[in-house]
C-alpha cells in the first residue's frame, strides 16, 4: 500500500508532502522510533491521544521523536497537527508529514478502512485471563484444517495493538487476499469501553468470551464491572455473529442476552455444546480427552498443561465447530499445538527437574489452577515447588486476596512455596498460617532466581508464576543458563 492510498483511508492532509513520497510503498507501519525500519510509516502519538483513546497514565510525546524515525529509515511520520503548528522544528519535516487531528484515531481509521476493503470473517478473543493461548489455540487449529489466518501479533489486544495486527495483511509482502479469516485478541484495563471501540475496528463474526475473573480492580473496581466491559464483545457482534460462551462461568453465560444471534457453549463442569470427557493427565505435560461437539466427537491430546489450557483448546474447538470444522480435524490439529512463550511451557532439565514457565501473567484464578496441575501430578515427582510473585491490579482487597490465594495453595498439598516482591508476601503468610511448613519470601525477582539456581534438584516439579512487572521470568533464565534442557549437549 502506498503513501497516498494509506492519506486518503485515514483523512491526512498532505499538502507539504514531497511529490516523489506519494506512490512510495510502505513496508510496515510502527508506533516506535526506536525499532522503526526503513520504509516504514511512524505514527507519532502524544498523551491527547492517549486519553482520547482511554487509556492509563502519562506517555512520551512521539513528536519529539520524528526526526530519529525519519533518520532511521522512516518513509513518513503522521504527526498531529495542532502539535506541528506549534513547533519550528517539526514544520522544517513537514515535506515528510500526514497531519491529521488525532493520531491513533487516524491509526484505528486506517485499520477500519483496510479491514472493510477485505471484509471476511473476524473471531474476537477475550477474557480475564487466557486470551493469548486461546488466540494461538485457535489460530493453529484453523490453520491446520485449511484456512487462511492472520493473527494478533504477540499479546496486540488494545487500541493500538489490535489495528497494528490487521496493518499486517498490507505490509510488504502480504496482500488482504493472502487471508481468509482473522483471529483478533481484544483486551481491556479500564472502565473507558476499551473494547467497544475494538469491535468498531474489526466487528467479529464469532465472539469468544473466556471467563470473568478479579483483574484490574485496581481501575474496574467490581467484578460486575469487569463482566460488563467484557460483555462489549458480545455486544458488538456482527448481526447474526455468532457468541463462543463458557458454560463453566457464570457471569460469561449471563452474556447470552447481549446477542439474539446462535451462541455455542464449551465447558467441562456444567453441560455445554463443546466438551471434554474421559479427561486423563496421569502423563505431566499432556491432556488425553474426547472431544465431543455438535458435529460428533473424536480422541484428542492436548500437549499442554492444566484445565485451564484444556478450556483454551475447547474454546479453540468451539471456533473451529461454528466454522463447521469436523471433530477429527480438530482433535489432529490439537496434537501439534504447543504454548505460546512463557505460558505454561513445560521446560524439562537434563539434571532430572521439571519447570512449568507461566511467567507471563498471574491473577487469583489463574494461579490456583496451574497450582491445582502441579498438586494432581505424581509420577516421578519427589517436590512440588511453587514461586509466585506478587499480583497487580486487584485493588483495595488485594492484601486479602493474596493472603487466601497462598491458604488454598498450601490446601492443594505443595510441598514448598516462595513467594516473590511486594504482596507476595501475604501469599507466603495464608500458606503458613494453613499449615504448610516451608515457606520463602524474596523482595526480588533476581533474589529469587539465585536462589533457584542452588537449590533445584532432581525430581523437583517447579512453578514460575507472575506478571510481568515482577519478572519472575529471571527465574526461568538462571535455571536455564546453569542447567541445560534434556537432549541438550551437557556442556
Amino acid at each position: 500500500m502506498n503513501v497516498k492510498t494509506v492519506a486518503i483511508l485515514m483523512g491526512a492532509t498532505t499538502d507539504g508532502l514531497r511529490t516523489e513520497l506519494f506512490d512510495k510503498e510502505i513496508t510496515d507501519f510502527s508506533i516506535d522510533s526506536r525499532t522503526v525500519g526503513t520504509g516504514e510509516l511512524f505514527f507519532a502519538l502524544s498523551q491527547p491521544d492517549y486519553e482520547r483513546a482511554g487509556f492509563n497514565g502519562a506517555f512520551a510525546d512521539a513528536h519529539d521523536f520524528i526526526a530519529q524515525a525519519l533518520a532511521g529509515g522512516a518513509i513518513a511520520a503522521v504527526a498531529r497537527r495542532r502539535r506541528v503548528d506549534g513547533d519550528e522544528g517539526l514544520r522544517a519535516l513537514s515535506d515528510r508529514l500526514l497531519l491529521v487531528d488525532d493520531v491513533i484515531a487516524a491509526l484505528q481509521t486506517l485499520a477500519r478502512k483496510v479491514y472493510e476493503q477485505w471484509a471476511r470473517p473476524v473471531v474476537g478473543i477475550t477474557g480475564s485471563a487466557g486470551k493469548t493461548t486461546t488466540k494461538e489455540l485457535t489460530a493453529h487449529v484453523l490453520s491446520q484444517t485449511g484456512h487462511r489466518v492472520l493473527k494478533s501479533e504477540r499479546n496486540y489486544n488494545n487500541g493500538l495493538g489490535l489495528p497494528l495486527s490487521v496493518l499486517k495483511m498490507v505490509s510488504i509482502g502480504h496482500r488482504p487476499d493472502d487471508y481468509d479469516l482473522a483471529v483478533l485478541e481484544m483486551g481491556m484495563s479500564s472502565p473507558t469501553h476499551e473494547i467497544r471501540r475494538l469491535v468498531q475496528i474489526t466487528p467479529p463474526d464469532i465472539g469468544v468470551e473466556l471467563m470473568v475473573a478479579p483483574v484490574h480492580l485496581e481501575h474496574l473496581g467490581t467484578i460486575e464491572t469487569v463482566a460488563a466491559m467484557k460483555a462489549e464483545l458480545i455486544e458488538g457482534l456482527k448481526p447474526g455473529g455468532t457468541a463462543v460462551l463458557n458454560a463453566d462461568d457464570e457471569l460469561v453465560m449471563e452474556m447470552k442476552s447481549k446477542t439474539e444471534g446462535p451462541v455455542l457453549t464449551f465447558g467441562i463442569q456444567n453441560v455445554a455444546d463443546v466438551t471434554a470427557t474421559g479427561i486423563d493427565t496421569a502423563r505431566f505435560g499432556s491432556i488425553r480427552f474426547r472431544l465431543r461437539t455438535p458435529l460428533g466427537e473424536a480422541a484428542a491430546e492436548l500437549p499442554m498443561t492444566g484445565q485451564h489450557n484444556l478450556m483454551n483448546a475447547l474454546a479453540a474447538s468451539a471456533v473451529a465447530t461454528a466454522l463447521k470444522v469436523k471433530p477429527e480435524l480438530i482433535a489432529e490439529a490439537l496434537r501439534t499445538a504447543k504454548p505460546p512463550r512463557m505460558r505454561g511451557e513445560v521446560l524439562d532439565f537434563a539434571a532430572g527437574f521439571t519447570v512449568v514457565d507461566d511467567s507471563y501473567n498471574s491473577n487469583p484464578r489463574s494461579l490456583l489452577s496451574m497450582v491445582n496441575t502441579l498438586a494432581e501430578a505424581s509420577e516421578n515427582v519427589k517436590r512440588r515447588v511453587v514461586i509466585a510473585g506478587e499480583m497487580m491490579e486487584l485493588g483495595p482487597d488485594a492484601p486479602a486476596i493474596h493472603r487466601e490465594a497462598g491458604r488454598e495453595i498450601a490446601r492443594l498439598g505443595i510441598d514448598e512455596l516462595w513467594g516473590v516482591r511486594g504482596l507476595a508476601r501475604e501469599i507466603v503468610a495464608g500458606a503458613a498460617e494453613q499449615g504448610m511448613a516451608t515457606t520463602r519470601f524474596f523482595e526480588s525477582a533476581e533474589a529469587a532466581a539465585a536462589a533457584a539456581r542452588n537449590e533445584a534438584r532432581e525430581g523437583d516439579l517447579i512453578l514460575v508464576k507472575g506478571s510481568r512487572s515482577v519478572e519472575t521470568e529471571r527465574v526461568v533464565v538462571a535455571l536455564r543458563e546453569r542447567f541445560p534442557l534434556a537432549g541438550q549437549d551437557q556442556r
